[in-house]
């Protein structure tokens, strides 16, 4: 084809696959675990590439809260630390309280990221 026109999947012959109902379902269910359609999940099995599932988005929801908590306290424990005027009113002992429970507060959300990490990385492909 020397017309100037490209080659594409959609303009060339396609494969057929036979398969009973159940059958579709399950490649369908399984091509949409994959974050693909079923005709890119089957081609790159066929082409011989693993086929690797998609992260679950409320697990990576969940860690951008937790990350945005953390954010939030890392501020908090930014501006105690910054010996603003506004914060001259604390006294130190309460400055340091404050600090305290705000570093335990980030390593309970960093314990908590390593847990949804955790079950992200071992859920079955």
């Amino acid at each position: 084809m020397d017309d100037g026109k490209q080659v594409t999947r959609k303009s060339s012959p396609p494969i057929k696959v036979y398969c009973l109902p159940d059958e579709k379902e399950q490649i369908e269910a399984q091509a949409r675990a994959a974050g693909l359609s079923s005709a890119a999940y089957l081609r790159q099995l066929g082409l011989g590439f693993e086929v690797r599932g998609i992260l679950d988005y409320e697990k990576v929801d969940e860690l951008a809260k937790i990350s945005a908590d953390l954010g939030r306290l890392g501020g908090l424990l930014k501006m105690w630390l910054s010996n603003d005027e506004r914060l001259q009113q604390f006294s130190e002992a309460q400055i340091e309280k404050t600090i305290k429970v705000a570093m335990e507060r980030i390593e309970e959300g960093q314990e908590e990221m390593s847990r949804v990490m955790q079950a992200v990385l071992m859920q079955p492909r």
